[in-house]
Formats: C-alpha cells, structure tokens, sequence
C-alpha cells in the first residue's frame, strides 16, 4: 500500500509540474496556425521525420496527438532528453502552431 501512495504522489506530483510550466501555460493558451506550423516542421523536423512525417532517421509522426499529450509533446520537442532528437526552442507561437500541425496527422 506504500508503495502505491508514493507513485501516486509521484503522478500527481508531475502533473502539477507540468501544469505550473509557464511555457506549457502559454502555448496550450494560444491558437496554433497548421499552415505556419507546416513550415515550421518542414524547416526543423522533415530531415528527420520526413516530408510528410513517415518517419526516416526519426519515427513517424502520423496520428502522434492520439498517442501523446499536447504536454507530452511539448516536453519532447523543447527537452533533447530522447537523443537524436535535437533540443528545439520555438517560440510560444511557434509551438502552438507546430502543436496545431501535428493534430492534422
């Protein structure tokens, strides 16, 4: 039963963390734009994921908003903490627009 208290304080530990982030806040606060956010993967990801996000060095990205969180991706594209995958720092726009384009997948 221990054991089972301290994960959930763990989970809702993170799920606080995640909330409190100002730059999450900003980004989830914002319209996303699919087009610019188009561009903005072909720019910095397509190298890697593709043109049209099937996956080359990189996973595909195809239906990616159905299996991660609007948080989840967030953190995977602002941290560099899954090698190779690069630390990417757009702006909070940026994001929201990049977020707004990979829904479309």
């Amino acid at each position: 039963m221990a054991g089972l208290s301290i994960c959930l304080c763990a989970i809702v530990g993170w799920h606080s963390l995640q909330e409190s982030n100002p730059y999450i806040n900003s980004v989830l606060a914002k319209k996303g734009d699919p087009t610019l956010g188009h561009a903005i993967f072909q720019i910095n990801c397509s190298g890697c994921h593709g043109l049209d996000a099937n996956g080359r060095v990189g996973p595909s990205l195809r239906e990616i908003s159905k299996r991660k969180s609007p948080h989840s991706l967030i953190e995977q594209v602002t941290s560099g903490n899954t090698p190779p995958m690069p630390q990417f720092q757009p702006n909070h726009q940026e994001m929201a627009d990049l977020l707004s384009y990979l829904a479309t997948l």
